[in-house]
């Protein structure tokens, strides 16, 4: 006689939404392949993972977003290389940047700027926002004659920690120079905020919303006359280093033919153009230098004197009156694996609100907290002139891909 059937067996039950999320708010933001293949598993968790109160959780859970890749600008000399990716953009994790079919702008625009999950492209003809999370693309045509740009999230009251669906604006910089008397005027124009719409514009959609410098605004919604600002620099030049975001003001450095230095500050709110002294004026300051928005919110300037850094901060007491202190001053021989000391290093980028450098050393690209001193290398190739880094969450709602993590390998 043959055994009774086994009983049948019960499913498991179903964990509750609220576990699930609390087990998912645990995978790490800076690898999104788990992300991917957790989405994959099931509709229901697919759902949790999409859904607007998961993302706004991950975010609180995990803080700042993390770094996915970076953008790289070659020195003047000595780039563009064949093999460069498309748009200097290269992935510092499982994260594939998409990058849309098109006519090759992609290789005639360098990286300006990137800030809140957009990459701002450009040459002096032109400029391309562009978000590598969704792949949208728009081409900017703003006012002829300016030398510097940025890109930033226009919507009130965001964190930034997933606000590629949102409006941006771009705000440019020009310099006229007189070439009676020689003086020179800085300018600023920023565009009226481009909403959730642009997404749904072709490839080949153009904007040319700006607001007028030094002229009456024609439309609502622009910002308002901006004064130009003298110079007494003889021949200023904005730097090709990516400006930072310090208190609703952006911030680019100034650098002059007799060496001096300055930094440009253009308020968001008041639509308005100043200058900031450096903290120093000797020549260790020129180059490399770079300005950085440090982690307690104040603007900073890192400079290198051989091997030891340099970090400024400038403070702003209880009467209002702003001062430089020097913050730190480390010895990078110390926390870096430098193998010749005897050859230069140079600065080439920060993360914004975090007091984090990188920098170009004889073996290659490091990353390094100068809170903890600890390091991390990126890449190992020829040195870059700038180095900005690609911040922002995975959103699995939005279309991306994974793709293969970079390696510094030889």
């Amino acid at each position: 006689m043959p055994p009774p059937p086994p009983p049948p067996t019960r499913p498991a039950p179903a964990l509750p939404d609220e576990l699930l999320e609390e087990i998912f708010l645990r995978l790490p933001p800076d690898e999104p392949e788990h992300l991917v293949r957790t989405s994959l598993a099931c509709k229901l968790w697919l759902g949790l993972l999409s859904g607007a109160r998961f993302r706004g959780l991950y975010g609180e859970f995990h803080g700042a977003p993390p770094m996915l890749g970076f953008l790289y600008n070659w020195f003047f000399c000595s780039g563009p290389k064949e093999d460069d990716p498309v748009a200097n953009f290269v992935s510092t994790t499982k994260f594939g940047a998409l990058v849309p079919d098109g006519d090759g702008w992609d290789r005639q625009y360098t990286p300006w700027d990137c800030r809140h999950g957009r990459v701002l492209l450009g040459d002096y003809t032109g400029l391309i926002v562009w978000d590598p999370m969704t792949g949208r693309r728009m081409k900017l045509e703003p006012p002829v004659g300016y030398v510097g740009a940025a890109v930033l999230c226009a919507a009130r009251g965001c964190d930034h920690r997933a606000c590629h669906e949102g409006p941006f604006r771009v705000v440019v910089i020009g310099l006229d120079m007189n070439e009676d008397d020689g003086d020179c005027v800085a300018h600023a124009c920023a565009s009226s905020p481009v909403t959730p719409e642009w997404s749904r514009l072709c490839s080949d959609s153009h904007f040319d919303g700006w607001s007028r410098a030094c002229s009456d605004s024609r439309f609502d919604g622009w910002s308002k006359q901006c004064s130009g600002l003298y110079l007494l620099a003889g021949d200023p030049k904005i730097d090709a280093l990516p400006p930072v975001l310090v208190d609703d003001a952006l911030h680019f450095r100034l650098t002059d033919d007799d060496e001096r230095v300055g930094i440009l500050k253009y308020d968001l709110s008041s639509n308005c153009l100043s200058m900031i002294d450096v903290p120093l004026t000797r020549l260790a300051i020129v180059w490399p230098a770079i300005l950085m928005a440090l982690e307690d919110g104040s603007l900073g300037l890192a400079h290198l004197d051989g091997l030891t850094l340099y970090l400024w901060s400038r403070q702003i007491d209880s009467n209002g009156v702003a001062s430089w202190t020097q913050h730190k001053v480390i010895d990078l021989k110390e926390p870096l694996p430098i193998q010749n000391p005897k050859k230069r290093i140079s600065v080439i980028g920060s993360v914004e609100g975090h007091d984090i450098i990188f920098v170009n050393i004889d073996l290659g690209i490091y990353e390094i907290d100068l809170k903890t001193l600890r390091w991390k290398k990126l890449w190992k190739r020829e040195k870059f002139r700038s180095l900005i880094p690609y911040m922002s969450f995975y959103n699995r709602q939005e279309r991306v891909r994974p793709c293969k993590a970079l390696t510094t390998d030889d």
